[in-house]
């Protein structure tokens, strides 16, 4: 690991530029559990962790410095989701229908082919505010092909 790399960090964060770290920060934190390794309210920006997946969350400001490709417009990371494993899915599903939050693929049971195995996983998918998906996965074991 290089000095650059804090010891026990992921070696890749994604960061996500938000229209409003607070509305975004209900989402990561209160819904989906994520906790906040620290911030920089002047910035404003804030590094979250949940079970050793991190994401960084910076709010976009028009004379900040930012490496867009294209006008910063809603929906945000078309294309991409990100997947995070997590020992449960169950919990976040009731706090996310507990505020109505909508889910873009209803919970499933799912098996990805992986050489000779099958890995499986119970999955959902849903958009924050500013509509990066994430998709949240547990584990269900692996089975021969």
């Amino acid at each position: 690991m290089n000095a650059a790399q804090p010891a026990g960090r992921a070696r890749l964060v994604p960061e996500l530029v938000v229209t409003d770290l607070d509305r975004s920060l209900a989402f990561w934190r209160d819904l989906v559990g994520f906790r906040i390794l620290y911030g920089r309210p002047e910035d404003p920006f804030a590094f979250l962790e949940r079970d050793g997946a991190e994401v960084m969350l910076d709010e976009y400001d028009p004379d900040g410095r930012h490496w867009l490709l294209a006008p910063f417009a809603p929906p945000l990371g078309t294309g991409m989701n990100l997947q995070v494993s997590v020992a449960d899915v169950a919990p976040i599903l009731a706090r996310l229908r507990a505020a109505g939050w909508p889910l873009l693929l209803e919970p499933e049971d799912k098996w990805y082919r992986a050489g000779e195995v099958e890995n499986g996983q119970r999955q959902f998918v849903v958009a924050d505010p500013d509509g990066y998906l994430l998709r949240p996965a547990q584990a269900l074991g692996s089975r021969p092909v």
